[in-house]
């Protein structure tokens, strides 16, 4: 169970001492972003068959005895996304050199880097956002109908790109009423994103805001 009081940085300190349920926490995280990151990065290239075999060596990486998430703590790293995005390059590096060991030609990776960097940036952005989505999501379901219809307010607005006026006339309210409630679940969503991204970036409330500010405009 992990509660208000959880950052990312106490769950990194449980898992790098073992704990097999905040190993399981960082995985279910993090995996999404380090195999999207991966697999833009060799996308065209003989590495996507290693695919699976490099997303477990970054988590063996981050696990192993003396391993990243060992010398990782509050105070010596800031930030953990810079700190899991340097563990996933230099993993993609170490096999990259493998090829070249072989002969085997290489995608133009080192051009690309800055944009790669950028997609990482967006990849952990949109995990950040579909991690709020699914708590509103959750928490909605237990608040009653009118919570889980301002979600799927939510969601026909922004994933159909539905305008306000046709989903009212699809529900058959006013257009007036709705505009309330999409205001409402906005502010919800806000809400739950501020304590989504205290979670993976802690400090103070005005950090938190630009930090979730940052993951808005990622995605832009």
């Amino acid at each position: 169970m992990f509660t208000s009081e959880s950052t990312c940085w106490t769950v990194i300190r449980a898992a790098a001492a073992g704990s097999p349920a905040d190993r399981d926490e960082l995985g279910r995280r993090y995996l999404a972003i380090v195999r999207a990151y991966l697999a833009a990065r060799w996308r065209g290239s003989h590495l996507l068959a290693d695919l699976d075999d490099a997303v477990q060596e970054t988590f063996v990486e981050c696990f192993r005895q003396g391993g990243a998430l060992e010398a990782a703590g509050e105070g010596r790293v800031p930030n953990f996304r810079p700190f899991l995005y340097g563990i996933v390059r230099n993993v993609a590096r170490r096999f990259e050199s493998r090829l070249v060991r072989a002969a085997v030609p290489l995608p133009d990776i080192a051009a690309d880097e800055d944009s790669l960097s950028r997609l990482f940036e967006r990849s952990w952005a949109l995990a950040i956002m579909t991690e709020a989505a699914q708590l509103q999501r959750r928490r909605a379901g237990a608040r009653g109908s009118e919570a889980v219809q301002r979600v799927e307010l939510l969601r026909l607005r922004f994933e159909e790109n539905l305008p306000i006026r046709t989903i009212a006339e699809r529900w058959g309210v006013p257009a007036a009423e709705l505009h309330h409630a999409y205001a409402l679940a906005r502010k919800e969503f806000k809400a739950i994103l501020i304590e989504v991204v205290a979670f993976h970036h802690p400090g103070s409330p005005d950090e938190v805001e630009q930090e979730a500010a940052g993951l808005l405009k990622a995605l832009s």
